[in-house]
This record gives C-alpha cells, sequence and structure tokens, in this order.
C-alpha cells in the first residue's frame, strides 16, 4: 500500500460518483473485456488486473463509491429521490460534497480490500466481499432503515403489520425457477468458454457490460453474480457441471440476499457481490 495508491482510490471513487455506480460498473466490464483480449493475444495482465478491478474501475472502488454517494445524496442532502438509485449520475446536482462522498468510500473500498486480502489474506473473493461491506458502512452512515430495512412510517399500522408478516427472504416459486435456469444455462456455457480459455473472469466482464442496457432502461437481468461463480467453480474443479451448480447456487443466495437487505430500505447493498464472495469461499475451501 503506497500513498500514491491510496489518492489514486479516491479518485476512482470519485469517477463512480461522478458518473453513477451501475454506469461505473458498466465501464468496467467493457475495459475488463479490452483486458481479456490484451492478454490472449500475449500481452501484460497490466489493463485487466491494475485498471479493471484495480483503483480507476475495480467494483470495490468506483462502484462502491458510486452506491455511497447515491445514499448520501439521498439521504443527507435530499438531491437524489432514492438512495438505491445505481443509474444517475451524480454530477447532475452539482454538490462537490456528494463527489467527495464518493472519493471516500474509494479510499475505503480500498483499506477494506487490503484488509481482506493481504493482513487477513481471506480465502475468497475480497473485491465483491468488500463491495458488500462498503455498502453496509454507508447505509449505517447514511441511512435510517437499518441494517434489514423497514417499513415506511406513513404505512398505517394494519398495512405494515400485514406486510411484515408476508414478508420472506426465500424466493417464490416462480423466481426460483427462473434462478434455477438461469444459473444452469449460463453456469454451463460460461463453464465451458472458462475451461477452454482459462480465463476466470470472461463471463463476469461480459456479464457486467451488458448491463449497458439495463441503464438504458430495458429489464434484463443482472447475471455477474452468476457467470463469476461458475468461472471460478470451473476453473477450479475443471467441470462444467460443478460450474453450473455453483451458478445457480449463487443466483438462490442473490434471491435471499436481495430480499433480505434491499427491501424497504433507503440505500443499496450489493446482493450479487454478497453471493460471489459466499460461494467464492466454499468453492475455494472445496477445491
Amino acid at each position: 500500500m503506497s500513498l500514491e495508491l491510496i489518492l489514486a482510490a479516491f479518485g476512482g471513487g470519485v469517477l463512480g460518483a461522478l458518473i453513477g455506480a451501475l454506469p461505473a460498473f458498466i465501464f468496467t466490464g467493457f475495459v475488463g473485456l479490452v483486458g481479456i483480449a490484451v492478454v490472449a493475444a500475449g500481452g501484460p495482465a497490466t489493463i485487466l488486473n491494475d485498471v479493471t478491478f484495480g483503483v480507476l474501475l475495480g467494483p470495490h472502488i468506483a462502484f462502491a463509491g458510486g452506491v455511497a454517494a447515491a445514499a448520501f445524496a439521498a439521504n443527507k442532502k435530499r438531491s437524489l429521490d432514492n438512495g438505491m438509485d445505481t443509474l444517475t449520475p451524480l454530477s447532475k446536482f452539482q454538490d462537490p460534497s456528494i463527489i467527495i462522498i464518493g472519493g471516500v468510500f474509494g479510499i475505503i473500498g480500498f483499506g477494506v480490500n487490503y484488509l481482506y486480502g493481504t493482513v487477513l489474506a481471506l480465502q475468497t473473493d475480497t473485491i465483491a466481499m468488500t463491495v458488500a461491506t462498503s455498502g453496509i458502512i454507508a447505509r449505517l452512515v447514511f441511512g435510517s432503515t437499518g441494517l434489514f430495512g423497514k417499513m415506511s412510517p406513513a404505512n398505517d399500522e394494519v398495512a405494515a403489520a400485514t406486510e411484515i408478516n408476508k414478508r420472506s427472504i426465500l424466493p417464490n416459486s416462480k423466481t426460483l425457477g427462473m434462478d434455477i435456469i438461469m444459473g444452469l444455462g449460463l453456469g454451463l456455457v460460461v463453464s465451458y468458454l472458462v475451461i477452454l480459455t482459462q480465463m476466470g473472469s470472461l463471463g463476469f466482464c461480459i456479464s457486467a457490460a451488458s448491463l449497458i442496457f439495463a441503464q438504458m432502461g430495458f429489464e434484463i437481468p443482472a447475471t455477474h453474480h452468476i457467470t463469476a461463480v461458475a468461472g471460478t467453480a470451473a476453473l477450479m474443479s475443471g467441470s462444467i457441471f460443478i460450474g453450473a451448480a455453483f451458478a445457480i447456487l449463487s443466483a438462490i443466495i442473490f434471491e435471499i440476499a436481495a430480499l433480505t437487505f434491499n427491501s424497504n430500505c433507503d440505500s443499496h447493498i450489493d446482493p450479487p457481490a454478497i453471493a460471489i464472495f459466499i460461494c467464492t469461499f466454499a468453492i475455494l475451501g472445496i477445491f
């Protein structure tokens, strides 16, 4: 760790706040694909390791910085309508304090990932774990709904009680069916390609880039938690079936995390990141 890296991480967080969390993550996907192409052509892994997952576009820095800045903009500055909004470029508000928060959380993301990966040497995807941790910190600091969310005071007591009684952290049968088929299909094809190319981040970068259509307003699902986990499991095991099995597990954990942490809340805690680091911990523990 150096002062230059810490300052660079501030800049990465500023970028995430300026252009928005999701646009920053989309850039992660596209630049990651460029980095993979360079490696495939026999070049260095600098773009992939130090740019895509480093201080400029690393999700723990740029995306997490944008998430924290959105929470601050909505819940403290009252500029943004919804603290869970990861699409809006926060530069539109022309408020330096919002952008500074992004930079501060860029540094926090860099520091937490250093703690997890280098100091503690945790056997998981520490970038994903840092994204989840950063989101939790942002909610506890800037939000008012608590870690697991709460009903709006505007709702009457009967409605609130009914909603609480109905709330479940388990996906319904229709959602579960979609999770299984997405995990199976994407898990199989990504596992095959990752074993073929020996590039574990290929599926993740494709999925991240595909979210450009979500930014455009099309209702496409996030799939990077599926493809990232499938890639890791396939590389470690050499089996597309094990890759697909873990992809299905990741899809289900994603839904549980979304229902647990992002229901009736005022900031974003990233469900894909939670699914990725939990499944990666299991994969590395087994293989």
